[in-house]
C-alpha cells in the first residue's frame, strides 16, 4: 500500500459538477460533459454528477414531447460513452428518456465506455413554478424494470445501486432533485440497503432563500443517512423565459459541508472533495439504530439491485482534497468555538451541581497547583455553588508544594483561591514525602538526588490521600481534576493519586480545549475582573507536574517534552475514539494536518 495514496486510505474523490448548455443541443452538451469528464479523470475523480436534464436543458418544455430531442439525446448518451470508454471516472448526467409509451426523467450512469443502469425521478413537481407531469411519468414504480437505450439494455429504476469491487465502502446512488423534497426520499432507503455515496442531480430553478434550503435538506440527508451526498444543479444557458438558475453544486458528508462551487458562475463550476468511506461505515458501526431501521424497512430495502463497477483507482499521491482539522477537538471557526465552550463549561457545572444535590449537598474538596486542569475544575465548582445559592467558602481548596512546586504556579493557585472567595490552605507535602521516602528506603531518603517515577508517585499519591482524609474528616467528596488526554495516556498517577476522585468533573474535556475553556470563562465574564486577570495568567503557564526539581541553569519539568505535543496526542486520541481508524490512516491525516504549519486555519486564541 502506498502510504501517500488517498484511495489506499479508504477515501474516493468525487466531484459534482454544473456547466454551460445549450438547450435542444444535446450533441453539443455532450461534448461538455466529456471535457469535464477528462479534466476530472486527471484530477482521480471516480464520481462525476452532472445536472438533471443536462443534456436536452431542463426548460424546453413540449420539446421533451417531439423525436428529434429524444432520438438527439440517445445519440448523445452513445457519444458520451464512447469518448469517455478509456476513463474510469463514473458520470451520472441528466436526460430525457423514452420508454413503452411514456417519457421518464432520468439520471444516467456511464462508465467504462457504456451506459450501465438509469435511475427515473420518483416523483414530479406539478406545482408553483414546476409542471413536470406535462411531459414525464413517475419512476417510482419502475423497480426491477430495464430500458434501451445507447445500443444496450439496461437496468431501469429507482431500486439501482452501483458498487465499486476495488473500493471499499463505494455504493453510489442517484436520485434525482424533487426526489429530495419529499418526506422519504428514495435516497434515504438507498442508504438503508447500503448505499454509501447519494447523489441527486438537479434542475432547481432558484428563488429566493432555496439555496438555504438546499443545504439543509443536503446536510440533513448525509447526516441521517451517514453518508456523502452530492448536489448540482443547472446553471448557464437554462432558457430564463419564466426562470433564473445558479449552478450550485456542493459535497456532504455525515452533516458537514466538504465544498461547494461558487453560485451563479460563468463557465463551468465544480465541487471535488474526497471523501471518507472509512468514516462512513464506523458511524454505521457505532449507530446501532441505523440497522434497526434497515430490519423495520427490510420490504422497501432488499429488493435493491446491485450493479457492480470496477473504478481501477489511481494508486499514488493525488493529495487529499478535504480539510483536516490540527484540533478536531477544537473549531477553526471563533462562533463555533465560542458555543462549544459555553456548552461544555455548562454540561460540566450542571453535571457537578446535580451530584452535589444527590448526595446532600455536600462541601467541595479540591487540591489547586496552579495549572490548567485544576484551575478550571476550580471555576467549575465555584460556578456550581453560586447556581446552587450556596456560598463558595464550602470549596475546601488547598495548594500542597511539592520539591518541584514553582513560586509563579503557587501565587497562581493562592491569588485564584483568594479572588474566587473559597476557603483555602496551604498544606506542604515535602515532610510527609520525606518521610515515606525514606520509610521506603528510597535513596532520596538518604540524601541522593534520585528523581524516579516512585519519588513523583509519592508526591502525586500523598495529595491524593491527603484530599480523601480530609473530604472524610470535614464532609466533603473530592473533586478531579484530571483531563481526558492525561486518562487516556496514563499520564497519572494510579489508585491513590490524581488518577482518583469522588467525582471528576474534566475527564471528558481532552487537554487542547482546556485552555479555550478558561479563555472563554474570561471573554465570557463568568467571574469578576480580578478573577479574569488571574486566570489569564494561569494560561501563560508551561504544561508541568511539577514533581521533579531542576537543577540551576535546567528548564523546569515539561509534560510535553516527556510524553510529546498535546496537539499531536488529542489528534490521535480522536481519531482512535471518535472514529475507530487504523494507525497508518491516523499517521496519513496527522500527515496532512500538520506537515506544512503555515497552510490552513488555526483555532482563535491558539496557543
Amino acid at each position: 500500500m502506498d502510504f501517500y495514496s488517498s484511495y489506499a486510505q479508504g477515501f474516493a474523490r468525487v466531484a459534482a459538477c454544473t456547466l454551460p448548455i445549450v438547450a435542444a443541443e444535446p450533441e453539443r452538451n455532450a461534448d461538455a460533459v466529456v471535457a469535464e469528464a477528462r479534466d476530472l479523470a486527471d484530477e482521480g475523480v471516480a464520481l462525476a454528477i452532472f445536472p438533471e436534464l443536462c443534456l436536452s436543458g431542463y426548460a424546453v418544455d413540449d420539446l421533451f414531447l417531439q423525436d428529434p430531442l429524444l432520438d438527439a439525446v440517445d445519440d448523445a448518451l452513445a457519444r458520451i460513452a464512447e469518448a469517455t470508454a478509456d476513463l474510469t471516472t463514473v458520470l451520472v448526467v441528466g436526460a430525457p428518456l423514452e420508454k413503452g409509451s411514456r417519457v421518464y426523467n432520468c439520471g444516467v450512469v456511464i462508465h467504462a465506455g457504456r451506459v450501465i443502469g438509469v435511475a427515473p425521478k420518483s416523483y414530479l413537481p406539478t406545482y408553483r413554478e414546476f409542471y413536470e407531469r406535462r411531459w414525464f411519468a413517475p419512476g417510482d414504480d419502475q423497480r426491477g424494470q430495464t430500458i434501451e437505450v445507447a445500443g444496450d439494455r439496461v437496468p431501469f429504476g429507482p431500486d439501482l445501486l452501483f458498487k465499486a469491487t476495488d473500493v471499499p465502502g463505494f455504493v453510489l446512488h442517484v436520485e434525482v432533485c424533487e426526489d429530495m423534497w419529499v418526506p422519504v426520499p428514495p435516497s434515504h432507503e438507498a442508504a438503508l440497503a447500503g448505499a454509501t455515496v447519494l447523489t441527486n442531480i438537479s434542475g432547481s430553478p432558484i428563488t429566493v432563500g432555496r439555496a438555504e434550503d438546499r443545504h439543509l435538506l443536503s446536510r440533513s440527508a448525509s447526516a441521517r443517512c451517514l453518508a456523502a451526498y452530492l448536489y448540482a444543479a443547472a446553471g448557464e444557458g437554462e432558457s430564463s423565459t419564466d426562470l433564473s438558475w445558479d449552478g450550485m453544486t456542493m459535497v456532504y458528508e455525515c452533516g458537514a459541508l466538504l465544498t461547494e462551487s461558487e453560485r451563479f458562475p460563468e463557465g463551468a463550476r465544480r465541487s471535488v472533495a474526497d471523501i471518507d468511506l472509512d468514516l462512513l461505515r464506523q458511524e454505521r458501526l457505532r449507530q446501532g439504530t441505523f440497522d434497526d431501521n434497515r430490519r423495520t424497512l427490510a420490504d422497501r430495502t432488499s429488493g435493491f439491485r446491485m450493479v457492480e463497477i470496477e473504478l481501477s483507482p489511481p494508486a499514488g499521491d493525488i493529495g487529499l482534497l478535504r480539510k483536516v482539522d490540527r484540533f478536531p477537538f477544537v473549531p477553526d471557526d471563533e462562533a463555533r468555538l465560542s458555543l462549544d465552550c459555553y456548552e461544555a463549561y455548562n454540561i460540566q457545572v450542571s453535571g457537578l451541581e446535580q451530584r452535589l444535590r444527590a448526595i446532600g449537598q455536600p462541601k467541595v474538596v479540591i487540591g489547586v497547583s496552579g495549572g490548567l486542569d485544576s484551575t478550571h475544575a476550580l471555576i467549575v465548582a465555584a460556578k456550581a455553588m453560586d447556581r446552587l445559592d450556596r456560598p463558595r467558602s464550602d470549596i475546601l481548596a488547598f495548594t500542597m508544594p511539592g520539591f518541584a512546586t514553582s513560586d509563579h504556579t503557587k501565587s497562581n493557585a493562592i491569588a485564584l483561591m483568594e479572588s474566587l472567595d473559597v476557603t483555602w490552605e496551604e498544606l506542604d507535602i515535602k515532610p510527609a514525602a520525606t518521610q515515606m521516602l525514606t520509610a521506603m528506603g528510597h535513596p532520596f531518603g538518604s540524601g541522593e538526588e534520585v528523581y524516579d517515577v516512585t519519588f513523583e508517585n509519592v508526591q502525586a499519591g500523598l495529595r491524593t490521600d491527603f484530599l480523601f482524609r480530609i473530604a472524610n474528616q470535614r464532609g466533603g467528596i473530592v473533586l478531579g481534576t484530571g483531563d481526558l488526554s492525561e486518562l487516556a495516556l496514563g499520564w497519572c498517577t494510579y489508585g491513590v493519586g490524581d488518577q482518583m476522585s469522588h467525582y471528576g468533573v474534566n475527564v471528558g474535556v481532552p487537554k487542547t480545549l482546556m485552555q479555550h475553556l478558561i479563555r472563554w470563562v474570561v471573554s465570557s465574564a463568568q467571574f469578576e475582573d480580578h478573577v479574569g486577570e488571574t486566570l489569564t495568567s494561569i494560561l501563560d503557564t508551561e504544561i508541568s507536574p511539577e514533581l521533579v526539581p531542576a537543577k540551576e541553569g535546567e528548564k523546569p519539568q515539561s509534560t510535553q517534552a516527556k510524553i510529546g505535543p498535546y496537539a499531536l496526542q488529542d489528534f490521535t486520541l480522536y481519531h482512535v475514539l471518535r472514529r475507530g481508524y487504523r494507525p497508518s490512516k491516523i499517521a496519513f491525516l496527522a500527515w496532512h494536518a500538520w506537515h506544512d504549519s503555515e497552510a490552513g486555519d488555526w483555532p482563535a486564541g491558539y496557543p
